[in-house]
């Protein structure tokens, strides 16, 4: 029996419990996530301990019931505590922003920030928190530079300092199972948005991940592994698209309204490393990018390059707020017509690239953010080197396939 199978009997066995209601098959999700198994068990995991969760507005059951709620009204579990990441646990926070500690009026809970809070600081929050356990429960979207997956590495490292246990309820990775791609995170180069070496579209689940973390990394940061325990999800396979497991879709952050952002995201972002707008204060970001200046070339330059599974339209929008606020910018939105073929990291890359062919005002932004966010400076120096997008795909792929290595380790699904 392979090490996936035993993790996978060994889940089976600690979920098993009375059956759900039935429901009408039209209604019924195809996926069970990670909080869907576990309340089938009747909280097993959780028994007699005092119990706090990390979560966000992503939270949410088939029926939409936010899983704090459930819990909450639930005599089996003591829920004590609610944490809340970046954006906050309700989620109203801009890009690198939180909510601020308080008290949930829905249930009476404190709801901590923790956004920023890593290793012995966030160790003392648990404590002072009064729980054993701390339950992860969030939607990630398959990015290294989102940073839900670096609150998960931190709270696996601050479980282990202070002697608690995490449990991590598993949920779709939503780039249709398509695997890792994209440069390995370089050490010298670790920030908020990459504490450890991943690849940039890791193609793993946040439990998937916890293990990754747990086995690779969290024993260097904190001494020792983390008390971990992770809930599978039932029916989901690796193919799948986000529509395709049946469940909602909850915006994971203001600015990733849709699963469609979520595709193109690993790719788009990489222009928060410039001057053009990545799209944030227009009705599709990510999706459509830009900047003054830039007319129908970008778009033609960008449809010559043959990219698989996706083409460019010329388009034009005011942003509301961000790069750009209340200024006309031109640029491109993405029409993505075949998911799994589309490329998002390699779609970044073109973007680079021609933008900078076409637009004289390029730049990057002067505090090599870029370099931070694709992991590595060879993109940045590739690109003014004039390097065409496959060498620099190229470049990264043996520490990519190191990772992929790495990776196949701690895969739960096939």
């Amino acid at each position: 029996m392979t090490r996936r199978q035993v993790l996978g009997t060994a889940a089976a066995g600690v979920l098993a419990g009375p059956a759900a209601a039935p429901a009408r098959a039209a209604a019924a999700p195809r996926v069970r996530t990670g909080f869907d198994r576990l309340a089938e068990s009747g909280y097993a995991l959780l028994a007699g301990d005092r119990v706090g969760v990390v979560t966000n507005p992503t939270g949410v059951t088939a029926g939409l019931r936010h899983v704090v709620d459930v819990l909450h009204a639930d005599r089996r579990v003591d829920l004590r505590a609610v944490f809340g990441p970046e954006h906050g646990f309700r989620g109203t926070a801009q890009a690198g922003g939180s909510e601020p500690t308080g008290t949930d009026p829905a249930t009476g809970l404190p709801v901590h920030d923790i956004h920023g809070k890593r290793g012995r600081e966030l160790a003392d929050l648990f404590g002072r928190a009064g729980v054993d356990t701390v339950v992860f429960d969030i939607q990630d979207v398959g990015a290294r530079f989102y940073t839900y997956v670096w609150t998960l590495y931190d709270c696996l490292v601050a479980t282990a300092l202070a002697g608690l246990r995490t449990v991590v309820l598993d949920r779709p990775e939503p780039l249709t199972g398509r695997g890792a791609h994209g440069p390995v995170l370089e050490r010298s180069l670790a920030s908020g948005v990459g504490r450890e070496p991943i690849a940039l579209a890791h193609g793993m689940t946040v439990a998937e991940l916890a293990l990754l973390f747990n086995a690779a990394y969290v024993p260097a940061a904190a001494g020792r592994p983390a008390r971990l325990d992770t809930v599978p999800m039932s029916g989901w396979r690796r193919g799948d698209s986000f529509g395709g497991t049946g469940l909602p879709w909850v915006p994971a952050s203001p600015n990733m309204p849709t699963p469609g952002t979520a595709l193109v995201y690993p790719g788009t972002c990489l222009l928060e490393g410039t001057n053009l707008s990545e799209g944030r204060g227009t009705t599709l970001p990510f999706e459509l990018v830009g900047a003054e200046g830039i007319d129908h070339r970008w778009a033609d330059a960008l449809n010559a390059l043959d990219l698989p599974g996706v083409r460019f339209r010329e388009a034009y929008a005011v942003p509301a707020f961000s790069k750009f606020q209340g200024r006309t910018i031109g640029g491109v939105q993405l029409h993505v017509h075949d998911a799994r073929a589309f490329q998002p990291v390699r779609a970044g890359i073109a973007l680079l690239v021609t933008a900078r062919q076409v637009w004289p005002g390029f730049a990057w932004r002067p505090d090599r953010w870029i370099d931070r966010l694709a992991g590595t400076a060879a993109v940045r120096t590739m690109t003014d080197a004039g390097a065409p997008v496959d060498d620099i795909v190229a470049a990264w792929q043996p520490g990519l396939e190191e990772f992929r290595a790495l990776r196949e380790e701690h895969l739960l699904y096939d």
